[in-house]
């Protein structure tokens, strides 16, 4: 069958020898099928290997017909959150631990990946966070805007101090609370930090939003799902001892003076997960969770 993607971007974890192997075993095979392979210039150093056609992200995202990402949920979620805002697909080789969002073994991922290229596959649409933040004078700044995949945390600036600030959802102040922050998680990372934190597991396909108070100083404050059409607003008291931060998917992170306001809504523009044709999203919950396994089989009554 022809190929669907011509232009393959690959991009994986510059620090591990056994993602620029797997990078290497991917890029040869795909130039042995035919296609044209960029490689994310970080990830072409890795692989002690400058003789390929190297871009930046930004570059790969923009000319590539489907993204490659070798290595753990969390490079592809650096990958996701560039290629969501070209629109181009992106699949994953999973040489991290957990692989919530990376399909493909490095064993067995020629086979699964040529029927994706082939047309074989299920698209999956998820959506991310954009985070802004507004200083006192009321000025956006541009600087501290980003977006996420899974989540956008706020959290203190040093370890073992509580930070005061307000909520408020489309322009209705919800609380006050002090804590060690705030996790604003998509369906996506209900299976990641918001986890960790006592959130419930979202199925990714719901258009809600999770927002879970991290070591609140109350019992009553718990996770809270809202639409996620909804324009969350954070605003930090100025009589916090300490400036706290934010993070985007755990990646990146920023320092927010007091008296910040925080502005996180969805993206407009989404991301395009592919998979093999045989994912079943349940199986992955039932695999990296430990669930008990089905007692009785279709058909064996």
């Amino acid at each position: 069958m022809p190929f669907q993607f011509k232009t393959i971007g690959l991009v994986g974890t510059h620090t591990s020898p056994l993602v620029a192997e797997t990078l290497s075993d991917a890029v040869q095979t795909l130039e042995v099928w035919g296609l044209k392979c960029l490689i994310e210039k970080e990830s072409a150093k890795a692989m002690h290997n400058l003789s390929y056609n190297i871009a930046s992200m930004d570059e790969v995202a923009e000319k590539s017909d489907l993204i490659l990402a070798v290595g753990g949920d969390g490079n592809l979620l650096q990958a996701a959150r560039i290629a969501s805002l070209y629109g181009v697909p992106v699949v994953g080789i999973n040489r991290g631990q957990l692989g919530y969002l990376t399909d493909l073994s490095p064993e067995d991922f020629k086979v699964h990946l040529r029927k994706i290229l082939e047309g074989e596959f299920i698209e999956e649409q998820r959506f991310l966070l954009t985070g802004k933040v507004i200083g006192i004078d009321g000025k956006k700044k541009k600087e501290l805007k980003n977006n996420a995949l899974n989540d956008i945390v706020l959290f203190p600036g040093e370890i073992a101090q509580l930070i005061e600030f307000e909520l408020r959802i489309d322009g209705q102040f919800v609380y006050s609370q002090r804590s060690d922050g705030l996790i604003i998680s998509t369906p996506t990372g209900s299976t990641a930090y918001a986890l960790s934190a006592g959130g419930p597991i979202i199925a990714p396909s719901l258009n809600v939003l999770l927002l879970v108070p991290k070591l609140p100083h109350t019992l009553s404050n718990r996770p809270v799902v809202i639409n996620a059409d909804s324009i969350i607003e954070i605003s930090l008291s100025p009589n916090n001892k300490t400036a706290a931060r934010l993070s985007y998917d755990g990646q990146n992170h920023v320092t927010l003076e007091l008296g910040d306001i925080i502005q996180i809504e969805r993206q407009e523009k989404l991301l395009k997960l592919l998979h093999p044709a045989h994912y079943d999203y349940y199986e992955i919950w039932r695999e990296k969770l430990g669930w008990g396994k089905q007692l009785i089989k279709v058909g064996a009554r």
